[in-house]
């Protein structure tokens, strides 16, 4: 899971203190997420799902299909 909100991330050339903004949580606690410290709450990969347009599922590897749900 944490290895996809990176690779997203990164394909995208976004820093991460431009995702802790838009999630309004500081650039330490993503951080924290992407390398596994910190269990990344619901609320919170809702909205990394809805910023990346794919689903919940991709997010967490439940799936290998990028596009979200209809």
């Amino acid at each position: 899971m944490f290895k996809r909100i990176r690779d997203l991330r990164e394909d995208k050339d976004i820093p991460q203190r431009k995702i802790a903004e838009y999630l309004q949580i500081h650039q330490t606690t993503y951080s924290d997420y992407e390398i596994g410290n910190l269990n990344v709450p619901v609320d919170v990969l809702i909205k990394l799902a809805k910023y990346y347009n794919t689903s919940i599922d991709y997010l967490v590897g439940l799936t290998d299909n990028e596009e979200p749900y209809k």
